[in-house]
C-alpha cells in the first residue's frame, strides 16, 4: 500500500478496499467525514448508511436521553445502536465475507456567536476479520480552527485519517500516532484522549497512550485522572479554583503533597471559593533550556511515581511554566495559584529562558499572572534548596539565600534588576510564601 496519501486518495483505499463496509452516524459539525467517502468515487463498496441525528428530540429517541450531546457516553451509545443495527440487517446476508465498521462523531463546532467550547468525540468499532469480535477507537479532540468551516474541513480530514489508519495503516503506535495527524497539525485539532480496546489492540496503558499523545505532538496537554485513566481535561478543571505544581517530579515526595495542601490553605484564606480547588500536579516533556528532557521511559517512570499523590495529573509540552495559564483558563475562571518550591521559583525568574520574548521576562510574568492568577512559593530548608538547583543555572550562583534554616519567599534575594521587580510582585501580593509548617 502506497504511502504519503493525501485525504482523497486515503478515503479512496478503503473505499476500494471489499473487505469493509458500514456506517458513518455524525452529529453536529455536518457529514464531514461520510462526505469524503462518498465524494471520491467507489462509495457503494463501503457505505451502508449515513445519517445524522441533529435535533436533540431525534437523537434522544434514537440513541437514548440522559447523556450530554458532546461526550463519550453519546458516542458509546451510538456507537453499540448502530453497530447492532449493522449486524442485525447485514450480518446473515454478508457477515461471511466482510468487516463490519461503525464511524461515528458528535461534535461542537464553532457556534454562530463564537461563544462555545469547540470540541468533540469519535468513535470507531470495526472487524478486521469477518463475523470477529469488533475493535474500537475513541477520541476526544478540541478544534482549535477560528471558523466553522475550517473545523468542518479538519473534522472530516481527521475522520478519514483514523478509519484508513485502523483499517489500512501503520499498526506499530509511533506510525500509528503520525498517520491519524496527517495533513494536520496541533494549530487545528488537538486528541487529548485516546482509547483503544479489544482483538486489535490488546491491552493499552493510559500512561503510555496518553505520553504518546503529548511527545507526538497530538495534544498540548493531556490529562490522567486520579485512577490512571486518561480524562477530557474540563472534567476535572471546568468552573474549579486550581492549585498547580510543576515540577520535575524525578522522585516524589511526601513534601510535594504538602506544597499542594499549604497551598490550597493559603487561597482559601486569600478567597472565598464556592468550589473546592482541584490539586493539580504538571509534568512536562519539554522542560525549560537547561533541563534535561526526560525520554519516554523515564516520562513513564515519573508519571507513576505521582500517582502516589492521589490528584490528576497534567502531562503537557509546554517548556515555560507561563503557557500553562493560557490553557487552563480554557477551561476555568476561577482562581489558580502555581506553587513552586523556592528552588523552582529562582528558574522562573532566569530571564535567559525568555528570550524569544519581545518583552522577555516581564512579558513571561505578563502572561503567567493573568487576571485570577498568583504564585506560591514553599519554603525550603536552605540544604535542600541547593541540592534542588541544576548546575546549569548561572543565576543560581548570584541569588543571595540564609546560610541556614528556611529559604523562604521573604528572604531571597536576586540579582538587580530582578530583585526590583521580585520585590514588587511580593509586595503587592502576587507572590506569597508557604511554609511547611502551614501545610
Amino acid at each position: 500500500m502506497a504511502e504519503n496519501l493525501d485525504t482523497h486518495n486515503r478515503a479512496l483505499q478503503v473505499n476500494l478496499d471489499p473487505r469493509f463496509y458500514g456506517t458513518f452516524a455524525e452529529i453536529g459539525a455536518g457529514q464531514e467525514v461520510a462526505r469524503w467517502f462518498l465524494q471520491v468515487g467507489g462509495a457503494a463498496g463501503t457505505v451502508a448508511k449515513t445519517m445524522s441525528a441533529y435535533d436533540m428530540k431525534f437523537s434522544d429517541d434514537i440513541y437514548g436521553e440522559g447523556t450530554r450531546y458532546v461526550s463519550r457516553d453519546r458516542i458509546l451509545a451510538m456507537l453499540d445502536h448502530e453497530y447492532a443495527l449493522l449486524i442485525e440487517r447485514l450480518g446473515e446476508k454478508r457477515g461471511a465475507e466482510t468487516n463490519f465498521f461503525v464511524f461515528a462523531n458528535s461534535v461542537s463546532a464553532r457556534n454562530y456567536q463564537g461563544t462555545n467550547e469547540c470540541h468533540g468525540w469519535l468513535g470507531l468499532r470495526y472487524q478486521m476479520a469477518p463475523r470477529g469480535e469488533p475493535s474500537e477507537f475513541l477520541l476526544h479532540i478540541n478544534m482549535r480552527d477560528t471558523t466553522n468551516s475550517l473545523q468542518q474541513e479538519a473534522l472530516g480530514i481527521l475522520g478519514v485519517n483514523l478509519l484508513y489508519t485502523a483499517l489500512l495503516g501503520p499498526k506499530d503506535p509511533d506510525g500509528f500516532f503520525a498517520s491519524l495527524v496527517d495533513e494536520l497539525s496541533l494549530d487545528r485539532i488537538e486528541v487529548d484522549v485516546i482509547e483503544a480496546r479489544g482483538p486489535e489492540h490488546g491491552t493499552h496503558d493510559a500512561y503510555i497512550l496518553g505520553t504518546k499523545l503529548v511527545r507526538a505532538g497530538l495534544a498540548q496537554a493531556v490529562m490522567l485522572g486520579a485512577d490512571g485513566t486518561l480524562v477530557q481535561p474540563s472534567d476535572v478543571l471546568r468552573k474549579r479554583p486550581l492549585v498547580i505544581e510543576r515540577g520535575m517530579f524525578k522522585n516524589t515526595h511526601t513534601y510535594q503533597q504538602q506544597m499542594l495542601e499549604g497551598s490550597v490553605r493559603r487561597l482559601q484564606q486569600e478567597e472565598d471559593c464556592e468550589r473546592d480547588p482541584v490539586l493539580l500536579p504538571e509534568l512536562s516533556v519539554n522542560p525549560v533550556e537547561g533541563l534535561e528532557a526526560p525520554d519516554e521511559e523515564e516520562t513513564l517512570r515519573r508519571l507513576r511515581g505521582i500517582t502516589s499523590l492521589n490528584q490528576p495529573i497534567l502531562l503537557s509540552r509546554f517548556p515555560e511554566v507561563y503557557h500553562l495559564t493560557e490553557y487552563l483558563q480554557r477551561y476555568t475562571t476561577e482562581p489558580m495559584r502555581f506553587v513552586f518550591g523556592v528552588s523552582t521559583w529562582v528558574q522562573v525568574l532566569h530571564d535567559a529562558q525568555y528570550q524569544n520574548l519581545m518583552g522577555g521576562l516581564l512579558e513571561a510574568l505578563g502572561k503567567l499572572l493573568a487576571d485570577q492568577v498568583k504564585i506560591h512559593v514553599y519554603s525550603m530548608q536552605v540544604e535542600a534548596y541547593r541540592a534542588a538547583l541544576p548546575k546549569s543555572f548561572e543565576i543560581s550562583a548570584e541569588v543571595v539565600v540564609p546560610t541556614e534554616g528556611l529559604v523562604t519567599a521573604e528572604n531571597i534575594r536576586f540579582p538587580k534588576p530582578v530583585e526590583h521587580l521580585y520585590r514588587y510582585l511580593y509586595e503587592a501580593g502576587w507572590v506569597a510564601a508557604v511554609s511547611p509548617d502551614e501545610a
